[in-house]
């Protein structure tokens, strides 16, 4: 991976495609791992399956959280110090519908003229990582997203389908292939119009040092002691062990 390209993609397109996150062994791994996953709190399953936190359901969810140059984009776009905000599963079966153009998160609101400013670089708060564990065509509902809406400073409109002329791209992709992009990126879902495939996915979402982890249930929640044992002194600090700062 080029590190300093795949940053400019961040900041110019919005997001990039990263070929061979995952080897073979490793998505076998990970379908496998989804297979034995129950719901817990807000997790659901039916036509899409939807598991939140499931680092701390196991330690083979920790290599996921600092795979080999994927981590070093996420601390060159949010820092040295940028943690882990959600490690969630997914698998979407034949019929499920995908989800509209949508943001995911505007830390605020700014003029316009400034967003487009081509001198300007919108800090980034937020990416997510989508890492694919089946070959991704067009009826397998590929991840859509639109470049350089990340600078229209606001979410999409209902039904609003393009930005400044341009209109939502289909991802393509490899099973091992990954998906990073940026929170205000606009992005969607597409329709599974398979009648025998899933499509299998597993995210990370990385946030700066100062941006909130908020894992459900909340109040109650708590780590896992076999996955704290387990963890490596980069993953702890992912989990969220900081060296001491102004708000701590």
């Amino acid at each position: 991976m080029d590190l300093e390209a795949s940053l400019g993609a961040l900041h110019r397109d919005g997001f990039v495609l990263l070929s061979g996150v995952l080897e073979c062994a490793q998505i076998d791994q990970l379908q496998a791992a989804i297979d034995t996953l129950k719901p817990q709190h807000w997790d659901y399953n039916g036509l899409v399956e939807h598991y939140k936190c499931v680092f701390n359901r196991d330690p083979l969810w920790l290599k996921y959280l600092d795979l080999p140059g994927v981590i070093e984009l996420a601390e060159a776009a949010l820092g040295e110090d940028c943690h882990i905000i959600g490690q969630t599963a997914w698998r979407s079966h034949p019929g499920c519908l995908g989800m509209p153009l949508h943001l995911d998160y505007l830390a605020m609101a700014l003029p316009p003229s400034l967003l487009a400013d081509p001198g300007f670089e919108l800090p980034m708060q937020v990416c997510t990582l989508q890492c694919y564990l089946d070959d991704v065509d067009a009826d397998l509902c590929p991840t859509r997203v639109l470049a350089g809406s990340h600078r229209a400073g606001r979410k999409p409109l209902p039904g609003e389908q393009q930005w400044q002329g341009q209109v939502a791209q289909s991802i393509l992709c490899h099973a091992g292939d990954a998906l990073m992009f940026r929170s205000e990126l606009w992005h969607g879902g597409s329709d599974n119009r398979t009648t025998d495939r899933c499509r299998s996915m597993l995210q990370v979402h990385y946030g700066r040092r100062m941006v909130a982890q908020k894992f459900s249930p909340y109040l109650h929640w708590q780590f896992s002691p076999a996955v704290l044992a387990a963890a490596t002194a980069r993953q702890r600090r992912l989990l969220g062990e900081h060296a001491e700062a102004e708000y701590d």
